[in-house]
């Protein structure tokens, strides 16, 4: 009995944890340099601004999204 139990937990811990681990990504802009960059913190809104209203799931999009923005070029 304990033996089942044990291996529902590790099923369910195999599925529900790479949920938990993925972070959004951020494109912010520094506020003195205006160079942007990819993170994946907020920004806090004074030394750095967010770029856009979105988080990205995964690294390359934000990365394509900053390459867009039009903040970002100059």
């Amino acid at each position: 009995m304990y033996r089942k139990l044990l291996l529902t937990a590790a099923f369910a811990t195999a599925f529900v944890a790479p949920a938990f681990a993925a972070a959004p990504f951020y494109v912010e802009q520094n506020t003195k340099t205006k160079k942007c960059a990819v993170t994946e913190k907020k920004p806090n809104g004074t030394s750095e601004i967010q770029v856009g209203t979105t988080d990205f799931k995964t690294k390359a999009d934000a990365e394509k999204a900053m390459k867009a923005a039009s903040e970002c070029k100059a």
